[in-house]
């Protein structure tokens, strides 16, 4: 079987297995987020917290429990880091320096896990489950929450209430993420996954010197840091390494983790909204961009020229060779495209119009499909921006799902779209600008410009994956990473609660002739063309001096 034939395959085969997860899953998230009923271990998570989980919040009062609960989680995790040295379970390792331990609380609070230090010479047990896998799970019920906020906010008519945060972020962890995470560890533990809480012990000598290797929860956490779009591995090399990712089985399961939930979300939009037809809308959106950029970024890395090409069946450079082409690249834009930034393969040794793939499909906002919760509110505010372009088109004032979309609406969603590229592009300016960070590049030119630019993208974009190349474990790149992946991940969500508040407290606005029908595949296409155009007049300055100029000298 030729490798592009077994690629092909392996892609409908993740579709098929999509394709039967979407309908339950989709169907049991709407009923989890819209049930009154609690469960006896919620009560007493509520209990421990002090929360009432049955008063109703106006867009303020959710938005101040979002962000005192991040706040928490990054001081609760920065102390965790500082003081590992004093902790059991260390592995003699010593407590994080203060610029990384910032970093990397900020990182794992944002739903980024941006990687500045390898984990298995950095992080004890203790910190690797008890702080870093404990945030994979709330970080992605916090974006979960968002996005059901939003989503009350179009269901719902003159009132301000969007629900309770406190009772949405445990639900998630509880009924969505925790028993998934469960089923999926055993799966990977079964393909081969480590699992256990041994310390470090020599596993080889090589030329008179010795390798040595410490074991973990690394099953347990690679399942969260893919159902939740995290992405942070136990180990430097992340899901390219054999004990977190060791087969093509397991990594074809993988991306599967990766994308479950947000394919599945729009199935629970349309239900909580009452229009299934609308969540099919904003689904086949995400179904196109996603499939449209696999197949080009399989075109790029299959096709090849010269003998080393064709000897490897392809660029091989920087990819496992039991996963191959096909499986790297399947994985790379299911990463990039979702806000997981796992890698089992090296994104700067992917061909210059590979890397560019890779750092569109973030700057797109990371929406097809998007992160758990934040892929469903980002594709919501681009429909929003797309209904008030095509009623610019016919002189008509905007509706989207029964709610007008007035100048308070468009303000907002502008707020949303300006917030990452201004991070992204001015720090990128920055940096190159001085001469400082300059030196953290390995290579100069065209790619050196890519490893900035791609660090900025994903860590504004709270992805988290890296080009590589770049020596990013220093004080100006962890500081202002640390400072793009915070302002990413919450000034977004401002704007979005904001948003939510003012739909929630409109009046319906009845159907007519002339509105446009968002349900159609009219509407799609205008969705997919509004996303491409708006990430294309951003960000194309910026990408052609970097992978587009490297890829057209190749």
């Amino acid at each position: 079987m030729s490798p592009v034939l077994a690629g092909v395959l392996q892609l409908l085969t993740l579709m098929a297995a999509l394709a039967l997860a979407h309908r339950p899953l989709g169907d049991h998230m709407a009923r989890v987020y819209g049930s009154e009923r609690h469960l006896r271990a919620e009560k007493w998570i509520y209990k421990a917290i002090g929360a009432d989980p049955d008063t109703e919040m106006r867009w303020p009062a959710y938005l101040r429990g979002v962000l005192a609960f991040s706040v928490t989680g990054v001081l609760f995790l920065y102390l965790l880091q500082r003081l590992q040295g004093t902790l059991p379970g260390s592995l003699g390792f010593r407590s994080i320096d203060p610029d990384q331990a910032f970093n990397t609380a900020i990182s794992f609070v944002a739903n980024t896990n941006w990687q500045s230090y390898s984990g298995e010479q950095a992080m004890g047990h203790v910190v690797q489950t008890g702080g870093l896998a404990v945030q994979n799970f709330v970080s992605a019920a916090v974006g979960m929450a968002v996005a059901v906020a939003l989503v009350r906010g179009f269901a719902r008519s003159r009132t301000g209430g969007l629900g309770n945060f406190w009772a949405d972020l445990v639900r998630g962890v509880v009924r969505v993420l925790l028993p998934i995470s469960v089923l999926g560890a055993l799966v990977l533990v079964a393909c081969g996954a480590l699992q256990n809480f041994s310390g470090i012990h020599e596993v080889g000598r090589f030329g008179g010197g010795s390798q040595q290797w410490n074991g973990g929860a690394v099953g347990s956490q690679e399942v969260i840091k893919l159902l939740g779009t995290n992405g942070g591995g136990y180990f430097n090399a992340n899901s390219a390494h054999p004990f977190e990712n060791p087969t093509p089985l397991s990594n074809l399961f993988e991306v599967f983790l990766i994308l479950l939930i947000p394919f599945a979300l729009p199935r629970t939009f349309g239900r909580l909204t009452g229009s299934l037809r609308q969540g099919r809308a904003i689904l086949a959106t995400m179904v196109t961009i996603w499939v449209g950029f696999t197949a080009l970024m399989m075109w790029t890395e299959f096709h090849h020229g010269g003998p080393a090409f064709d000897l490897a069946g392809g660029a091989m450079e920087g990819k496992e060779t039991r996963f191959g082409v096909a499986g790297s690249a399947i994985f790379a834009v299911a990463t990039t495209l979702t806000s997981t930034g796992a890698v089992n393969s090296f994104h700067s040794s992917y061909t210059g119009f590979g890397g560019g793939l890779e750092m569109l499909g973030m700057q797109l906002g990371e929406i097809a499909p998007g992160g758990t919760g934040s892929g469903l509110y980002g594709m919501l505010v681009m429909a929003v921006i797309a209904v008030f372009v095509a009623g610019l088109m016919v002189g008509r004032t905007p509706e989207y799902l029964g709610k007008k979309i007035g100048t308070r609406e468009i303000k907002l969603a502008a707020c949303y779209l300006l917030v990452t590229p201004a991070l992204v592009l001015g720090l990128t300016a920055l940096s190159t600008a001085l001469p400082t960070p300059r030196e953290s590049m390995l290579n100069s030119g065209a790619h050196g410009f890519s490893e900035i630019l791609y660090a900025f993208t994903s860590g504004a974009n709270n992805n988290g994956s890296a080009f590589g190349g770049l020596s990013a474990d220093t004080n100006w790149f962890n500081t202002t990473i640390g400072l793009a992946m915070l302002l990413g991940r919450f000034l977004p969500m401002v704007f979005v609660l904001a948003l939510a508040g003012s739909l929630a407290e409109q009046r319906p606005v009845p159907e007519t002739a002339g509105t446009l029908r968002t349900e159609k595949p009219l509407f799609t296409g205008l969705l997919v063309g509004t996303i491409m155009i708006i990430t294309g007049l951003t960000y194309f300055p910026a990408l052609a001096l970097g992978p587009l100029a490297e890829g057209l000298a190749s």
